[in-house]
């Protein structure tokens, strides 16, 4: 079995990106307030300890495994398409987002009877942040691919 090229430094700086598209999506200021509004959240409950921390640790984690299997699809799409890697990383990023992300996103929301707004309102968020992770795996590609 072989294993794509993965550049992990790329991999790395894509999943940081998810914490600051996610900082600035639901900031109160941009999309926050309408999303506590719609998902029924309450923005001034405390919370203290492994409470505050565990979304952000689930979110680092999650981010990471999104961002390297991108990484890796996105060197399978290169080898298969050739051309430009970064418009192999975004093509890869938008397709595993509709065929993946909104497709579950949407099912999911439609089950729990959740607002059609709070789900666009979401998978846009994801749609960004999968573009950004995109990009910057597509403008540091593994040493040797290109």
């Amino acid at each position: 079995m072989q294993v794509p090229e993965i550049n992990y430094w790329a991999v790395i700086i894509a999943t940081l990106s998810t914490m600051v598209v996610g900082s600035i999506w639901y900031t109160p200021k941009v999309f926050g307030t309408r999303w506590a509004k719609l998902a029924n959240v309450d923005l001034n409950a405390e919370k203290t300890g492994l409470q505050a921390w565990m979304p952000i640790i689930v979110t680092v984690i999650v981010s990471f495994v999104s961002a390297w299997v991108l990484a890796g699809a996105s060197s399978i799409a290169w080898h298969f398409y050739e051309g430009s890697y970064l418009w192999a990383a975004l093509g890869t990023a938008i397709i595993l987002w509709a065929g993946f992300t909104a497709a579950r996103f949407i099912t999911h929301d439609a089950f729990e009877g959740r607002p059609s707004s709070l789900t666009v309102l979401n998978i846009a968020h994801e749609l960004v942040t999968f573009v950004v992770m995109g990009i910057i795996i597509g403008v540091w590609p593994p040493a040797g691919t290109v």
